[in-house]
């Protein structure tokens, strides 16, 4: 079976400024000839203490840094040249909704901006259905992001990920900002999307409990 995630050589830095060399720039080695697998419709955790390229690795996934190295998501590299294809491929949900959600739009205006080669009508329709595809009313479509809860509005932030129904979802301890209850009914989501759409998600955290019981794997970064 093909894989839905395939990373081969994954190098990816950050530059800083070194203050003992006259601001010179200094690059930080996160990655190192990284490799990964993930299969159709898996939950495949990552943990690791900070700084060890969890959240790196997520953005190189999303096509949000340089890395070096060969991803593919779904039988198409993440190269740069297929932007408009990859977005379809891969939705992204962040720990503070708020990175995701501008707080001038109404839900469901941000639902349908990815949408806008359709009818309006349309439009709507789609965004409405996810809302209700996360357990939101979808009458919740005409509120401000500052109108919900804090697990609405990420429930919100996963509607948006999944507007264009990518075939992967990275979640970027999506969960760690939310009470006990909030959580624990978002992981349960979570299954319940990967039954549903068949969806793979790269579940980021730092929780080993939450990565026992939701994941079917678990990759320790050191």
């Amino acid at each position: 079976m093909t894989a839905l995630l395939s990373v081969r050589g994954l190098c990816a830095s950050y530059e800083s400024r070194s203050l003992g060399f006259a601001g010179r720039r200094v690059a930080r080695q996160v990655l190192r000839d990284f490799n990964l697998e993930m299969a159709q419709g898996e939950i495949l955790g990552i943990m690791g203490p900070s700084g060890c390229g969890k959240t790196t690795l997520a953005r190189c996934i999303l096509g949000l840094m340089p890395f070096e190295g060969r991803i593919v998501i779904d039988g198409l590299a993440q190269d740069g040249k297929h932007r408009p294809a990859m977005a379809r491929k891969v939705g992204a949900v962040f720990q503070e909704p708020g990175g995701s959600l501008n707080p001038r739009m109404r839900i469901g205006r941000i639902l349908e901006e990815p949408l806008r080669g359709l009818p309006r009508a349309e439009r709507e329709a789609l965004a409405r259905e996810t809302l209700g595809m996360v357990g939101l009313d979808p009458d919740l479509a005409g509120r401000f992001p500052a109108e919900l809860s804090a697990g609405q509005k990420q429930r919100a932030a996963i509607a948006s990920a999944l507007t264009l129904r990518p075939r992967l979802l990275t979640a970027d301890e999506a969960l760690s900002s939310l009470d006990l209850s909030a959580a624990a009914q978002l992981a349960s989501l979570f299954q319940d999307l990967r039954q549903r759409l068949g969806i793979g998600i790269l579940f980021i955290t730092h929780d080993p409990d939450l990565a026992a019981c939701l994941c079917d794997r678990v990759i320790t970064l050191g």
